[in-house]
């Protein structure tokens, strides 16, 4: 395997139509700029995951994911669950489809697959850090998933998954965050969760709660990838008509200047009990049954990003 040669894994799953007119656009440039490189679509569901660790497993060490949070989660899924990578392995994104909170980060949109292509060719990379979730699945098996952006619980969790099928359907982002958010707005549903934030133990109702390592769909606008720490934002239940300041806030990514919003900067959180309340990483949703005890915790430095 010649090390300079790409692993690349288009995501075809998370976007609208349009998502696949920009990859056939990506693959053009990615010619004009002579760059070699391996090609495998993911079709369903933990195809990504499987995907990234083959080729990992054959020894490239440059992966690129076409997609969005939630391929780019499932593909670091795959990285890291395997054994002996290259000390220069690094993961770059070409963000594409649905939810590009991580690639946003970085100053990059989904229109700018030339200047993403452009920095994976000059290849200056970063350590970064990942995120651990270690919980049990229905069955009472210790489950150990990575994440790179966020976990939420409640309604941030719920928001999540209706726009993106929203998304789907209807084709525009924002079209399908206004549907999400009015289809959500007036419920106000809360939850009784049970967490430790390092030493702070807390037993609260909340509406929302999210977990970043990064910004978290803005929620923890203050979270960067690289300093060790994770951003915990609790969301205590507000009235009706406090959910429209919320919102607005959320927008102007001033979110944290919220009255609801209870901020933490932290080395580990602990869920005893989440109260029922829908819970995804990256995008992801997960199954809720026998969730928790739940640990979410870092891995400082664990990877190299190509910026």
């Amino acid at each position: 395997m010649e090390e300079s040669r790409w692993g690349v894994i288009y995501s075809s799953r998370v976007g609208t139509p349009r998502s696949h007119k920009r990859w056939l656009a990506m693959q053009q440039y990615m010619e004009k700029r002579g760059v070699r490189y391996d090609f495998l679509q993911s079709e369903g569901t933990g195809s990504m995951e499987r995907l990234s660790h083959m080729l990992c497993e054959n020894a490239y060490h440059t992966l690129v994911v076409v997609g969005n949070d939630y391929a780019l989660g499932e593909a670091l899924n795959g990285i890291l669950r395997t054994e002996n990578l290259p000390d220069d392995f690094a993961l770059g994104l070409i963000p594409n489809g649905i939810g590009n909170d991580f690639a946003r980060f970085w100053g990059v949109g989904i229109d700018d697959y030339r200047k993403t292509i452009d920095r994976i060719i000059e290849r200056r990379t970063r350590r970064i850090d990942v995120g651990v979730c270690v919980y049990t699945d229905a069955d009472n098996v210790p489950i150990r998933n990575y994440f790179i952006n966020c976990v939420n619980i409640g309604l941030g969790a719920r928001l999540i998954d209706v726009t993106d099928r929203a998304t789907r359907l209807i084709g525009s982002k924002r079209v399908s965050m206004l549907t999400a958010t009015l289809a959500n707005i007036f419920e106000r549903k809360s939850y009784n969760i049970h967490l430790k934030a390092d030493t702070e133990e807390m037993q609260t109702e909340v509406m929302s709660i999210c977990i970043g390592n990064c910004t978290g769909y803005g929620q923890t606008p203050n979270s960067v990838p690289y300093n060790g720490m994770l951003d915990l934002s609790i969301i205590t239940r507000p009235q009706w008509w406090q959910l429209f300041e919320g919102f607005y806030l959320l927008g102007k990514g001033k979110f944290l200047n919220y009255k609801n919003v209870h901020p933490y900067r932290v080395h580990k959180v602990e869920i005893y009990d989440e109260g029922r309340a829908r819970v995804s990483l990256d995008g992801k949703m997960l199954d809720t049954r026998n969730l928790t005890p739940m640990r979410i915790e870092l891995m400082p430095e664990a990877l190299n990003y190509i910026i």
